[in-house]
């Protein structure tokens, strides 16, 4: 059965994935993965937040505009 093409960072979650199942649970996970993983997350939720700014563009306008005055009428 032949193995579907996936997209970059999917074949990377693909990658870890396996590597987690091979490593065994005993082998706590190292600072360094946890950073990777962290940006890759990071990663994706700024491509999921810029997703719904493009779908929605009021609603984005309308939270810019929320953050804005809550930025103005922030005080120290």
């Amino acid at each position: 059965m032949p193995v579907p093409d996936l997209p970059d960072h999917e074949s990377d979650d693909a990658k870890d994935a396996a590597r987690t199942e091979h490593s065994g649970a005993e082998q706590p996970e190292t600072d360094a993965e946890r950073r990777r993983r962290r940006a890759q997350f990071l990663r994706e939720l700024a491509e999921a937040r810029a997703l719904r700014a493009r779908v929605q563009p009021r609603r984005a306008k309308t939270a810019r505009l929320r953050h804005a005055m809550r930025m103005r009428t922030f005080r120290w």
